[in-house]
């Protein structure tokens, strides 16, 4: 049965037209793939995204970073940074099996490019991480390398939201979060584009939390009672894909943007939230292999970046919605759990408009 999402229920968030599948893989070429551990305790997963489905490495896509708040344990930024591109898949996970997805990474890496470490350099794997403590034996590390090279063999135009993958763990707004995506289309004089965003939820506080400027989770808080409302103390990783002609700066200034979208659902951005972003166009290849002449690279002109920074806002908001209605209940480590957004609209009798 196919999952219900924020539309499904009637509710539109911005002005913008997403795209067909309203999700970060209707940049064509990306696809997305989910492992996810769901066994008692074990509650956690991976997710991978990769931006085109030929050799990552031999031809490169530009791409940038951006770091709201740094507490976070992300790898491989430093590089993708200095040079403006992105040459592995993108791998989210917990906490502490980022080594183990790196150590993933390079395998499959390596197995794609016997000339890595032998007759070139060696590559910059992107590693991406929240924290799911609460309902995952996260001490355990039972990602094993296995399940990111599952994660990467799985990937699909079309994948699920929720509580899956890396988001299987993850709580959001003090509530059940997980995976979300959205997307928006963009049409410029010059062609037709499109950006996509896909979310790892696990931040925010419940009585923050807002729909399209409704206070829900004002009233849910009030309407509890209870004192299970926790402290902030998650992140969000906020995955960006376009196949907008930019450079690696001008995808770093809409890439930022998605921060209006986590404002919108209510996020203050707290001390121990890690609000990471990163980005990358498929529209430019960067190739590895040296070349004497000179790298011709397309980009729009910034009078029209705009409506990127309008794109990526409210598909950042829409994805961090989608996380919420699509995610299921889970009950994890001691017994631990938090209900769901549309159960506890369900209970309460309130509608999400």
């Amino acid at each position: 049965m196919r999952q219900k999402r924020l539309r499904d229920y009637g509710v539109t968030t911005g002005e913008m037209e997403p795209g067909e599948k309203n999700a970060i893989t209707d940049v064509e070429g990306v696809t997305v793939g989910h492992v996810t551990l769901n066994d008692g305790q074990v509650q956690t997963g991976v997710t991978a995204i990769l931006p085109h489905q030929g050799n990552l490495f031999q031809q490169k896509v530009i791409a940038s970073s951006y770091i709201l708040n740094g507490f976070g344990k992300t790898m491989g930024t430093i590089q993708l940074d200095e040079l403006g591109n992105l040459e592995t898949p993108i791998i989210l996970t917990n906490t502490l099996s980022i080594g183990t997805a790196a150590d993933a990474v390079f395998d499959y890496m390596l197995e794609q490019n016997h000339e890595i470490g032998d007759t070139t350099g060696t590559v910059n794997p992107i590693i991406g991480e929240c924290n799911d403590m609460f309902l995952n034996d996260i001490r355990g590390r039972h990602v094993q390398r296995h399940h990111v090279h599952e994660a990467i063999a799985n990937a699909s135009t079309t994948f699920e939201e929720g509580s899956v993958g890396a988001g299987r763990g993850m709580l959001c707004y003090s509530l059940k979060g997980g995976i979300g995506t959205s997307s928006r289309k963009i049409e410029l004089q010059h062609g037709s584009y499109t950006i996509g965003v896909l979310v790892v939820t696990n931040f925010g506080i419940l009585r923050d939390l807002q729909v399209n400027g409704k206070k829900i989770g004002k009233t849910l808080k009030e309407t509890l009672l209870h004192t299970w409302e926790e402290k902030d103390k998650g992140s969000v990783m906020v995955i960006v894909a376009t196949d907008l002609p930019v450079s690696e700066r001008q995808l770093q200034r809409i890439i930022k943007r998605a921060s209006t979208g986590l404002a919108r659902t209510g996020s203050i951005i707290t001390t121990g939230s890690g609000e990471i972003i990163i980005g990358f166009s498929t529209a430019n290849k960067v190739d590895h292999q040296y070349a004497p002449q000179t790298q011709t690279l397309e980009t729009i002109h910034e009078e029209e970046i705009d409506t990127a920074f309008r794109a990526v806002g409210e598909a950042t908001e829409e994805a961090v919605l989608n996380s919420l209605v699509s995610a299921t209940h889970v009950i994890g480590r001691d017994g631990n759990e938090r209900p769901t957004l549309m159960d506890l609209l369900q209970k309460f009798s309130m509608k999400i408009t």
